[in-house]
């Protein structure tokens, strides 16, 4: 397995060189996949460089152990402008780094120098250069991107390993991964600290797809009262997107009961937050049948969704290139190690290529353009961060893929109050917005720079900005080691502030990630975890990241039962569905799910809050929310209002204003036209209305004799009498119940 170079297991302090180009290209960079900042002449690019083009210049990595190597693994330099790597080099071992012994197989026509090397960079006349050596040549790279493995045909004991450069295209630089396996304690006491064995009886291994799914139906025949096997989809290859529900009641929602997800694999090379899922599983199982508390309290209150795989395409190509290693050609271990984004397509096969973990957009590359479709710039701009109408591309579903379809509508089916997806390539949690908008125009009198806007994105805030925060804090305070920053990130400097959380504009600013669009278009407040600098660590190196993410899981899902909950009824008892929940002071509203039940979470404190229907009275309340985990409850009760009876009176008047007449005042000449007219409007109305009534009792019954004409409600001639001498009748002349029957039932016939 590897040591760690990637992973960050191995310090920097344990990384020498025997020069450097510059401080960004100094030996604490020489580490596998090491990605390059925005700048690459700054302190953080892509490799190890030597200062000169000499070969006695080496690389030098300390395990602090006695261990047993196997291999390296080696990689040019991630860079846009240069295009260096090492072609071949010898590599030595030391046990005091004073003493070195350079490896050979011991067979003769397998050693010393080819007779090219002679004529490639650095003859300066160094020992390693002088005349052939019987140590074994071993043959690195032949591009800057691609790693390639190379297998030591017997095994060394050493505590200490140097690469010595031989050949290399164009500048002298490296980035490395050692291969080996320890043979004793480690010499560090810190370091021992950290170093977590399992208690656990778990399945510590990579999980194939046809395995995850064997996993996942042990763990309900084992626990088949609490878990419940689902899937929400199907890959772009027709594999199926697994879930698995655990609850005390799986199979429906539970009034009152909060449902929670975790989502894994976005990217098919990111394979610990698959297994940790997994492992999530098989924990919450065995725990709940052996009654622990904290489980069975979990269980019995939260409905938990967990999928494990939302990209299985993508993990198995990832998995089948990790097990094709072959004699010193790593392509596979790219491609699979650092491709296979959700949804992306490449020459038909279904997953193409990510170059680099620093651009990959995090969800699905098509999910940018997600946002414009269903709106999310127009209803930000206007302050509308509640957007419910999904745009009518969601029905056709166009422009997305087959995944993407089945995660969203997979969203909109089940009321998730809270939920994270599992990533790799960083140590830390990200939490939106993960959009960085524009900063807004300036007035002509201060000019700013052509390219301003894009060096300067202005860091949107979300109205739950304490409350992401706090969520954040909440998983990376539990993590064994992810508020270590003092060793920086994984590729640059720490973006946390030492604490481990980041916003995800500040970080890594992208368009159409999957916690912006289920901030906006659902219940959810949806977090990103970011597990390691390894992607796709060794089976060896599981039960370490499972002791480092155990309780950060655990405490992270009992978030979901903080700030308020309740029930919004009618009068009746009878339960509202998609009432509105407003929260004074934050602009962001929720609504009811089926069951009339609501859940939101909030920082503690004192809250104004109101619930909000159509057909009903508004009602509001003050609820308070503490400390300790415990949701508090508060219910509404909403009152039906006359709302409904006032628009059928206003489309009686063509929607236009009802004058309000005040007793005692005079009426105007033209107020008086308009009650005339009005009043013969509404004779003609109730006239229709009764003939339509009678020639309905005609058709039933067979024919009657005639009716006599029913004569108007006080006496009324336009000849008889002057335009104004009638005096507008009052209520008491009107049959007012008979009016409005006639009226509703007119207005209901016609439409």
């Amino acid at each position: 397995p590897p040591i760690g170079l990637e992973s960050h297991r191995i310090e920097d302090d344990q990384i020498l060189a025997s020069s450097m180009l510059r401080h960004g290209l100094g030996a604490q960079r020489g580490r596998l996949n090491m990605q390059a900042g925005t700048n690459e002449d700054d302190f953080f690019d892509g490799a190890w460089c030597a200062e000169d083009d000499s070969r006695a210049h080496w690389l030098e990595v300390d395990t602090r152990r006695i261990t047993m190597f196997t291999g390296v693994i080696t990689q040019g330099r991630d860079s846009q402008i240069h295009d260096d790597f090492v072609t071949s080099f010898y590599v030595g071992f030391s046990n005091d780094s004073q003493h070195w012994v350079m490896y050979s197989n011991g067979y003769e026509e397998m050693v010393g120098t080819p007779e090219w090397a002679g004529r490639g960079h650095g003859d300066t006349g160094d020992p390693l250069n002088t005349s052939p050596h019987p140590w074994q040549m071993f043959y690195g790279n032949v591009d800057k991107d691609t790693p390639v493995l190379s297998e030591f045909p017997e095994p060394m004991v050493a505590r200490y390993i140097r690469i010595y450069p031989q050949r290399w295209n164009g500048s002298l630089c490296l980035r490395l991964e050692v291969l080996g396996c320890p043979l004793s304690a480690v010499s560090s006491y810190y370091t021992q600290q950290n170093e977590v064995t399992s208690t656990d009886n778990l399945d510590f291994r990579h999980h194939s797809y046809k395995d995850m799914r064997q996993l996942m139906k042990v763990v309900n025949e084992e626990c088949p009262t609490i878990t419940r096997i689902y899937n929400i989809g199907k890959s772009s290859r027709g594999l199926k997107i697994y879930a698995m529900e655990i609850s005390d009641n799986p199979g429906e929602h539970e009034t009152g009961e909060p449902e929670f997800r975790y989502t894994a694999g976005l990217h098919g090379n990111e394979a610990l937050g698959r297994e940790l899922l997994l492992l999530l599983m098989q924990f919450l199982c065995k725990e709940y049948q052996d009654g622990n508390p904290r489980v069975r309290g979990l269980v019995t209150d939260t409905r938990i969704h967990l999928v494990p795989s939302l990209n299985p395409d993508g993990y198995e190509l990832a998995r089948e290139a990790v097990r094709g290693w072959q004699g010193g050609q790593g392509v596979g271990w790219w491609d699979g190690l650092w491709g296979t984004g959700m949804g992306q397509r490449s020459s038909g096969v279904g997953h193409g290529v990510v170059r680099g973990y620093g651009r990959v957009v995090g969800w699905n590359p098509r999910l940018v353009q997600l946002t414009a479709a269903l709106g999310w710039c127009q209803g930000y701009q206007k302050g509308n961060r509640d957007v419910r109408a999904w745009d009518k591309t969601w029905s056709s579903g166009m422009g997305w893929w087959m995944e993407t379809r089945a995660v969203m509508a997979w969203m909109d089916k089940n009321p998730f109050v809270l939920g994270a997806n599992l990533q790799g390539g960083e140590k830390l949690v990200s939490f939106p917005f993960d959009t960085a908008r524009p900063s807004p125009p300036t007035p002509a009198a201060a000019p700013r720079p052509p390219d301003y806007e894009d060096e300067h994105p202005e860091l949107q805030e979300t109205p739950d900005h304490a409350v992401f925060r706090w969520l954040a804090i909440s998983y990376a305070s539990a993590h064994l080691t992810m508020t270590e920053t003092f060793r920086g990130g994984c590729h640059a400097q720490d973006m946390t502030d030492a604490m481990g959380i980041v916003q995800g504009a500040k970080w890594h600013p992208r368009a159409g990630s999957m916690n912006d669009f289920s901030y906006l278009h659902t219940n959810c407040l949806e977090l990103s975890l970011y597990l390691g600098c390894d992607k796709f660590p060794h089976e060896s190196e599981l039960q370490q990241e499972w002791e480092n993410n155990k309780e950060s899981l655990l405490t992270f899902m009992e978030q979901v039962h903080r700030g308020i909950k309740g029930l919004v009824t009618d009068q009746q008892g009878e339960p509202i569905v998609n009432a509105t929940i407003v929260v004074g002071g934050i602009n962001h509203n929720i609504r009811t799910a089926s069951g009339g039940d609501y859940w939101r979470i909030l920082n503690p404190g004192e809250y104004r809050v109101s619930a909000r229907a159509e057909g009903y009275n508004p009602s509001v309340k003050t609820c308070h929310v503490l400390y300790d985990i415990g949701a508090t409850q508060c219910n509404f009760v909403l009152s039906r209002s006359n709302w409904k009876r006032i628009r059928e009176i206003m489309a009686m008047n063509g929607n236009r204003p009802i004058r309000l007449v005040v007793p005692g005042r005079p009426m105007t000449p033209r107020e008086r036209l308009r009650l005339r007219m009005r009043l013969r409007h509404r004779m003609r109305l109730r006239e229709q209305m009764r003939l339509r009534r009678l020639n309905a009792t005609t058709a039933t019954s067979g024919p009657t004799t005639p009716l006599a004409t029913t004569a108007l409600p006080f006496p009324f001639s336009s000849t008889a009498y002057t335009p104004w001498s009638q005096e507008p009748p009052t209520a008491g002349t009107w049959e007012m119940d008979t009016e409005t029957e006639v009226i509703t039932e007119l207005v209901t016939e016609t439409e």
